[in-house]
């Protein structure tokens, strides 16, 4: 039988990255489009940590959605 490919510290690893791109993604979003509407560097440098607050308050979210859908998911249906 064929194990998992990647060690579950390796997975954590992985998983940790992820996320942390994804807030990082975020608050380089909300420069970006504080930079396109002409806006002074104190308040590109204000979107963006706006955003990566935003950013982690959306990751908390995701997280604790995953987790619900995953116990739904995991519970075993009674055969009948």
């Amino acid at each position: 039988m064929v194990g998992p490919s990647i060690t579950d510290d390796e997975r954590q690893s992985a998983s940790t990255r992820l996320q942390i791109g994804f807030v990082v993604l975020v608050g380089i979003s909300g420069g970006l489009v504080a930079t396109q509407t002409g806006a002074t560097l104190l308040q590109v440098g204000a979107a963006v940590a706006g955003a990566l607050v935003l950013g982690a308050l959306l990751l908390v979210w995701l997280r604790r959605w995953s987790a619900q859908f995953r116990s739904e998911t995991n519970r075993r249906r009674p055969r009948r």
